[in-house]
């Protein structure tokens, strides 16, 4: 019995070193940076950011207090060239960006009074291609500054907080191959980075009724508050690093809705940020921008 507690002992106390052992071997990057906001992996945090933002789509609904309308959102993410993609490491190395093709939301509205429209948004956590939103929250206020006739011109405050994670850095596929050429870097398993896509902003949105159509067209000012937070296994370095940019930029959006069956709209609009980016650190920079094509569908209660 004694031999075999001493036995015992010495099983467990070889693997609680070698446990000890393997966590001090871990060697842990953090280098954390601020970027510069035409860095080109500034550019990629506000690029996708950008496609998120929540616009007001037309006029701010008229909504007596308490009354409600809920709609589905869908927002295309423009596929990015290979050289799109070359942005980590100020442009040296391609990240895995071409995740999921769009981002959706469902957004409810709520009569306040005064006039006031409140709004809250939320995008459900569906993984695509390895992009999943993690409490990706939005919202706004506003309400009509001006109305006559047929034409209307509405005012919003608007924000998010949340984020899109996935594996960017290091993909799962380059992470399964030992090939240097395949996997430069060193990925040892997929990478679990996230993307936060904070914003607020300021919107005017000019409305002009024609029937049952309506046509507007938006102007906003944006501050993005964007982060990076790497979590990466490379040639046995755990990587932490996490880098932040900010940068305030316009963004416009037209569009036209339509309203059938009394009660219920459907819209579209094309939404475009100018977003500039050095790629050549000799070069000037240049405008890079974000055009996305966005659809929705809107109910509104009695």
């Amino acid at each position: 019995m004694r031999n075999a507690r001493l036995l015992l002992s010495i099983v467990l106390s070889s693997v609680l070193m070698g446990t000890c052992l393997d966590a001090a071997a871990e060697v842990v990057y953090r280098g954390d940076e601020r970027l510069d906001s035409e860095r080109p992996e500034a550019w990629a945090m506000h690029y996708f950011t950008a496609a998120s933002l929540m616009t007001g789509f037309g006029a701010s609904p008229e909504l007596r207090p308490g009354q409600w309308a809920m709609a589905a959102e869908l927002g295309q993410i423009p596929r990015l060239s290979q050289e799109q993609q070359q942005v980590g490491f100020s442009g040296s190395k391609a990240e895995d960006l071409n995740k999921s093709p769009a981002i959706g939301r469902l957004r409810g509205w709520i009569g306040l009074p005064g006039g006031w429209i409140g709004e809250l948004g939320f995008t459900p956590p569906v993984e695509i291609h390895g992009a999943r939103p993690r409490a990706l929250f939005s919202a706004a206020i506003g309400r009509t500054l001006y109305k006559r006739e047929d034409f209307s011109l509405s005012a919003r405050l608007f924000g998010q907080h949340g984020s899109v994670g996935g594996d960017i850095t290091c993909p799962s596929d380059v992470a399964a191959t030992q090939d240097p050429q395949a996997n430069p870097y060193g990925c040892m398993a997929p990478s679990n980075d996230a993307l936060r896509l904070n914003y607020y902003g300021l919107e005017l949105v000019s409305a002009l009724d024609r029937g049952p159509w309506q046509w507007h067209a938006s102007a906003a000012a944006v501050r993005f508050e964007t982060e990076v937070q790497v979590d990466a296994l490379t040639f046995g370095i755990h990587d932490l690093s996490r880098l932040t940019a900010t940068d305030v930029r316009p963004a416009f959006a037209v569009g036209a809705s339509r309203g059938f069956a009394r009660r219920w709209r459907c819209g579209a609009e094309l939404l475009y940020v100018p977003l500039q980016v050095r790629r050549d650190a000799d070069a000037a920079s240049g405008n890079d921008p974000l055009a996305s094509i966005r659809l929705y569908l809107r109910y509104q209660a009695k």
